[in-house]
């Protein structure tokens, strides 16, 4: 761990916290704002990321960039895409404003590809962090094999900004895949599951996976020769690539069919849920509609259904549930810990963040 010198921009923020800090006010920390839906109500005073922007180095042949963590997310994708690059993990760009660097990694969420290619944390090398004594560390580093503070790095990945201000990360890219290709299959929920945990278990291309309403959709990702005998394998109807990209970017944003009818649902009174469950579990018998993502693992429900009743039957089956949009937030939004897992939690957020300034109760009430 590092104390590095103090990047102007950032200084007004490190004012900000020490000011906070002499005055025992909270903090809400905000980049694009496209998440301020996700996870416990917002409280504090507004501190504001978007002035750290931009890309501070980029070498394509190490396979590796450092962005600040107000660089909008779009203008990482597109210097990436240039160089034939991607970040596999897909994270999610939710409304107009279209999300930042920092509130990917704060967020820790990831998109079709993520049963594939891993989450954000596989892919943080190094970070950036203002902690509650307004301090300005870095841990880890801009190598893949570098291993200082790697530990951190991957705790700040989904941490929702209760340990501080993420300001800047490196982060590990790949090639985009040299040849993709989207299938559509007819077939209900449970011979899905069966299917996708067959294929699974075999050399296959396979890079996401989708089902809903008794559709399933496959994306193959990979030599063009492993993606063409993967598809004629599979079979299949093969979906028009214009038609498929658009598919695979409305679901990774929740522009799609389904999650536009979970948002007008969740206005009504209905609640989205995201249940992370193993793979191989059968159908969940819960009301409501679901779709299907991660060859299984990850389940979407829309429901009205009560949160103990989620809750149970994802722990039933060794997953856990979280409330995702709309639904009562006073009692967590997250799966409850055990209270070993909890006295972690704690003792984090006491390392980096002792008076609480950070974003309380966004991660868990209380913290």
């Amino acid at each position: 761990m590092d104390a590095p010198a103090v990047d102007p921009a950032l200084a007004p923020l490190v004012e900000q916290v020490r000011a906070a800090a002499a005055a025992g006010t909270p903090l809400r920390i905000r980049g694009g704002g496209s998440k301020d839906f996700y996870g416990g109500p917002l409280k504090g005073e507004l501190l504001e990321t978007r002035g750290l922007a931009g890309i501070s180095s980029y070498e394509p042949s190490e396979l590796v960039v450092t962005a600040r963590a107000g660089t909008p997310l779009a203008e990482l994708e597109e210097a990436l895409a240039e160089r034939g690059q991607w970040l596999p993990f897909e994270p999610p760009r939710f409304g107009p404003a279209g999300g930042t660097v920092g509130g990917m990694v704060a967020a820790g969420l990831a998109g079709p590809a993520r049963a594939a290619a891993g989450g954000v944390r596989d892919y943080v090398l190094g970070a950036t962090l203002l902690n509650g004594r307004a301090q300005v560390l870095s841990f880890g580093g801009q190598v893949m094999k570098n291993v200082a503070g790697y530990d951190v790095t991957r705790v700040l990945a989904g941490s929702l900004g209760v340990l501080g201000v993420v300001c800047e990360v490196s982060l590990k890219v790949l090639p985009l895949p040299a040849a993709s290709l989207t299938l559509r299959l007819e077939a209900d929920q449970a011979a899905s599951i069966q299917r996708l945990n067959d294929w699974g278990g075999q050399p296959l291309p396979l890079n996401a996976s989708a089902w809903w309403d008794g559709t399933l959709v496959l994306r193959l990702a990979g030599a063009a020769a492993a993606v063409q005998a993967a598809a004629a394998r599979i079979g299949g109807e093969v979906v028009e690539a214009a038609l498929a990209a658009g598919f695979w970017d409305g679901l990774r944003d929740h522009r799609d069919e389904f999650f536009a009818g979970a948002a007008r649902a969740v206005e009504q009174g209905a609640a989205l849920w995201r249940l992370s469950v193993p793979a191989t579990t059968p159908p969940l018998k819960l009301p409501g509609e679901q779709l299907l993502e991660w060859g299984g693992a990850q389940r979407w429900l829309c429901t009205t259904a009560p949160p103990a009743l989620l809750r149970e039957a994802a722990r039933a089956v060794g997953g856990h549930a979280v409330l995702f949009r709309g639904g009562d937030k006073q009692a967590g939004v997250f799966a409850p810990l055990s209270p070993a897992l909890l006295r972690i939690h704690h003792a984090l957020k006491q390392a980096f963040d002792p008076q609480g300034l950070f974003n309380p109760g966004r991660l868990l009430p209380g913290l």
